[in-house]
C-alpha cells in the first residue's frame, strides 16, 4: 500500500487523530442535551451547532481521504489535510481569545464542566484540553510532512 510505504506514515497518523477530533468526537459531544437538543439554548443557536458540527464532519472526511486515499502529490494533499484542521482549531482558540468580545463562555451550567487534573490545582476546560492536544497532534503532524 502506497499510503504506508511512502514515508510519511507517521504524518498521516498525527493528521488522522487530528481530523478524527475535529470530525468525529464533536458529534459525541455536541448531538446532545449539552447542546444540540439543549432545551435553555434558542433554537437559532441549536441549528448553528448542528451546522457546524456536520460541516467539521464533511472537512474531516476530505481531510481523512487526502490523508489516505492513493493520489497525486501526497506531500502537498497532507499539508492540505493539515490546513484544514488548522483552520478548525484555530478558529477554536481565536474564538476562546475573543470571547469576551460577544459574550461568549466555555461552558455553562448544563453543558461539560471544568474538572481538576492530576496537574495542578487549578479547573480544566474540556474543550481547551482536548484541542489543545490535538492541535499539537496536528501541529507535529504537519511539521514532520
Amino acid at each position: 500500500m502506497e499510503s504506508i510505504s511512502d514515508g510519511h506514515l507517521l504524518s498521516r497518523i498525527l493528521l488522522t487523530l487530528a481530523a478524527t477530533g475535529y470530525g468525529f468526537v464533536t458529534i459525541k459531544a455536541d448531538f446532545n442535551r449539552t447542546h444540540a437538543t439543549n432545551p435553555l439554548w434558542t433554537p437559532h443557536a441549536r441549528f448553528h451547532v448542528v451546522w457546524q458540527v456536520l460541516s467539521y464532519t464533511g472537512i474531516a472526511v476530505i481531510a481523512l481521504c487526502l490523508i489516505w486515499l492513493k493520489g497525486p502529490l501526497p506531500r502537498e494533499r497532507l499539508l492540505l489535510a493539515g490546513a484544514l484542521g488548522a483552520a478548525v482549531y484555530g478558529a477554536f482558540f481565536a474564538t476562546l481569545v475573543a470571547r469576551k468580545l460577544f459574550g461568549g463562555a466555555l461552558y455553562d451550567q448544563n453543558g461539560y464542566p471544568p474538572f481538576r487534573s492530576s496537574v495542578g490545582p487549578w479547573l480544566w476546560d474540556a474543550n481547551v484540553t482536548a484541542f489543545s492536544i490535538l492541535s499539537t497532534l496536528l501541529l507535529v503532524g504537519i511539521f514532520v510532512v
